[in-house]
């Protein structure tokens, strides 16, 4: 899978690629990531990309010539452009692994106000948002994405199980987990984790990820029973 980050800021991203998961996949080149300095395709002399936006308003736009240019730089036949934006539709694991399965996405990371729409409406394939709140730029959008997206291609994690029954990958939260010792400063394992009774931890487990899902996100329940 191939990678492009437009951004203001490819320096925001240097660390990224060290990072445990992301930096082996990058290693064994199941991912390739590129970071594009939007400012490159701006021909002002002092590569400025901002500018006021039309009818007034607070803050400034980012401009469509510079933008568009770094997209046709990375983009081919076989490439989607995502933009990162509060207006976006919702970010989801089940979009995760959509994303997982191109060959070729491209992450546009805007700033300031945020970015001309013409190039939103013409140059753009989908807007996602990764929560609602707002945040000063694309990056850590961007950066949330890419790890999301990464651990999921065949060859990342060990198992295909790893994330399967992780939180959301089936509608619920995931089930409370305990390692060693079973009993720490009188805090025990629950005894059915230690009962050898595959069945009986199943059960167990399907029911503590729907208690914590209707305790902290019942939403997740009412989509399953709708469905």
């Amino acid at each position: 899978m191939r990678i492009d980050v437009l951004t203001l800021f490819p320096e925001f991203f240097e660390a990224f690629e060290d990072f445990s998961i992301v930096g082996r996949a990058i290693k064994e080149s199941i991912v390739e990531i590129n970071y594009t300095n939007i400012r490159d395709f701006s021909r002002n002399k002092h590569k400025k990309v901002d500018d006021y936006p039309y009818g007034g308003g607070p803050g400034m736009l980012m401009r469509p010539e510079p933008i568009v240019r770094a997209i046709e730089s990375v983009k081919d036949d076989n490439s989607i452009v995502y933009y990162l934006s509060p207006k976006g539709k919702a970010y989801s694991q089940a979009k995760a692994m959509e994303l997982s399965k191109q060959d070729h996405i491209i992450l546009l990371s805007g700033h300031y106000e945020g970015i001309d729409q013409r190039v939103i409406d013409n140059y753009v394939d989908e807007e996602i948002s990764i929560g609602d709140y707002v945040l000063t730029g694309g990056e850590i959008p961007a950066m949330v994405v890419m790890d999301s997206v990464i651990r999921l291609l065949d060859g990342v994690l060990s198992s295909s199980e790893s994330y399967l029954d992780e939180s959301h990958s089936y509608g619920l939260l995931e089930y409370p987990q305990y390692t060693r010792p079973d009993d720490f400063r009188g805090f025990k394992v629950p005894e059915v984790l230690l009962s050898g009774h595959h069945g009986e931890i199943e059960k167990w487990r399907k029911a503590k990820a729907i208690e914590i899902t209707a305790k902290n996100r019942p939403d997740l329940l009412e989509e399953r029973r709708n469905k």
